[in-house]
């Protein structure tokens, strides 16, 4: 079984940048680098990883692609380019240009609620299959109902919705997040990763059993062929190991078949993002 990490952050501290790194989390309050997950990938098992943006510029998206290239086990990088702005189509062009740059994301939970319902984001997203490019959809529980609009409207673009939207997981499920992740599941050009719970608690303390009835929801909504295990790491840190947040994925899926665990743990990954899992 190849497994593949299909969501993780690299940066240099800057706690201006970074502003959203708050006290909270002091943990990760520093530099994470190439140097420091290959060691924690080896330990556990994983063959490569695909880089995700964590800040809106085309300088992250440069330094991602930089890293990947000097870093075989980073098999894919998830930039960020400016999707409202006019030359859009010269900038997907240029970056689809290296095989490493599989996707764009735009951090949406940020934005208002109706950011991608907005004329001018949905004319950057569009663009996206034009150059064979997936977007990562990165929205809180209650901004799912624009989602499922945006996906609805481009049905030949492939999505993926980060951390399962970030239910609020010490709270139990809401009927509202059931629901509305049924609807985006409707939708077969959709796949689902199964990443940043452990964040998405009460001061970060939470129980394993707490997460089953939500991997139940989501896992029976998408199927086991459309949902990809990420880490989320460094993020992950400020409330469990690598090895611990691994361990409720890798736990869930247990009762699944051999096969339906090998897709959800790196196969998934490998198809939707068009990764190239030649080992290093």
């Amino acid at each position: 079984m190849i497994k593949i990490d299909a969501h993780q952050h690299f940066w240099q501290f800057d706690p201006i940048r970074d502003a959203w790194i708050d006290d909270s989390m002091q943990v990760i309050q520093r530099d994470f680098l190439p140097e420091d997950l290959r060691p924690i990938l080896t330990e556990n098992g994983v063959d490569g990883c695909v880089s995700v943006q964590a800040d809106q510029s085309e300088t992250e998206t440069v330094f991602l692609l930089k890293l990947a290239a000097e870093n075989t086990f980073i098999k894919g990088v998830v930039g960020w380019v400016d999707l409202v702005a006019d030359n859009v189509s010269e900038k997907l062009a240029h970056y689809a240009e290296n095989q490493l740059f599989k996707g764009v994301r735009h951090i949406a939970q940020a934005e208002p609620d109706d950011f991608l319902l907005r004329a001018d984001v949905q004319k950057g997203i569009g663009q996206l299959s034009d150059y064979g490019l997936t977007y990562d959809i990165l929205v809180y529980a209650h901004q799912l109902p624009a989602a499922i609009e945006l996906v609805r409207l481009f049905p030949d673009q492939p999505f993926v919705l980060d951390h399962m939207a970030k239910p609020k997981i010490s709270e139990g499920i809401s009927e509202e997040w059931r629901t509305n992740i049924k609807k985006l599941a409707g939708f077969p050009n959709v796949c689902c990763k199964l990443s940043g719970m452990v964040t998405e608690t009460t001061n970060f303390q939470w129980n394993k059993s707490e997460f089953a009835p939500f991997l139940d929801v989501v896992v029976s909504a998408f199927g086991a062929d459309r949902v990809l295990y990420g880490s989320d790491w460094p993020v992950c840190l400020v409330a469990a190991t690598y090895q611990e947040q691994m361990a409720i994925v890798e736990d869930y899926v247990t009762t699944l078949s051999e096969n339906e665990q090998a897709k959800i743990m790196g196969g998934n990954a490998m198809e939707f993002y068009g990764l190239n899992v030649g080992l290093p």
